[in-house]
């Protein structure tokens, strides 16, 4: 499309100190090439953003990775996570040595690879993520198998009445009782934002639990262990809730996410 040719007219000058500027002044006109440099220049920023985004979030993610003071945790990322690691370092998982264990007071103990998990039936949801320290990621796609389905396929025993979880990082452990861990959006995840967890996120598998903070949703899952009573996590030696209900908990009034 050519360019409309300039007005006819000498170019305004600037205003002297006592002279308002001219509303109606015609200014310098933009030329044809101007205007697509600045066009393919904002293209090549809507490219390049996602790649620049999941770098920074890599990034970031293997600095937590070696910093358990959990300094790297206050610096933001393009997503608006924070990353989180309690321990000094965290192995990678591919799926060709990933495990998930299931057993304690079930009938039918069992170990999933990565492959048997994604064979499973998979339930995708989309929620506002919420951390107990105030941030919070809005509309965030989480994809995976049901836990109310590893349990049934386990045969959780009478006398069942909460999950351990466990971590391969060789730290982190949650909780939940049993009835909690049977709601329908309470998932083993191996998808976030619409591709797989990544390691900094928790992968190849992270627990993820929509109703509560997200310190509940454990990353790292390597095992779910069937209990007669309620095992607080790592936080919640620490002085968290048990219960983490996204604003009914831990002395927070923030929006539910579920």
């Amino acid at each position: 499309m050519n360019s409309p040719p300039p007005r006819a007219g000498p170019e305004p000058s600037a205003p002297g100190p006592d002279q308002a500027p001219d509303p109606d002044a015609v200014g310098v006109p933009v030329g044809r090439r101007m205007v697509l440099t600045m066009l393919g220049l904002g293209a090549a920023g809507l490219v390049a953003a996602p790649v620049l985004q999941r770098t920074l979030e890599s990034g970031l993610g293997a600095l937590a990775d070696k910093d358990p003071t959990g300094l790297t945790g206050l610096l933001p990322n393009g997503g608006g996570f924070r990353y989180y690691s309690v321990a000094s370092s965290v192995p990678s998982k591919s799926a060709a040595d990933y495990r998930l264990t299931v057993d304690g007071l079930v009938d039918r103990p069992a170990t999933y690879t990565l492959d048997a998990l994604k064979a499973l039936p998979q339930t995708r949801m989309v929620r506002d993520v919420q951390c107990v320290t105030g941030w919070r990621v809005p509309e965030t796609p989480f994809e995976g198998v049901r836990l109310s389905a590893l349990l049934d396929a386990a045969g959780v025993r009478p006398g069942a009445k909460a999950i351990r979880f466990t971590c391969f990082d060789g730290t982190y452990s949650e909780s939940l009782t049993l009835a909690q861990a049977r709601r329908a959006d309470v998932l083993v995840a191996l998808r976030m934002q619409d591709r797989p967890v990544s390691h900094s996120h928790g992968g190849p598998v992270r627990l993820y639990v929509a109703p509560m903070y997200f310190y509940k949703s454990a990353k790292w899952l390597s095992g779910i262990t069937v209990t007669d009573s309620v095992r607080p996590g790592y936080w919640e030696e620490l002085g968290y809730d048990v219960d983490a209900w996204v604003g009914r908990s831990n002395g927070r009034g923030d929006a539910p996410t579920a």
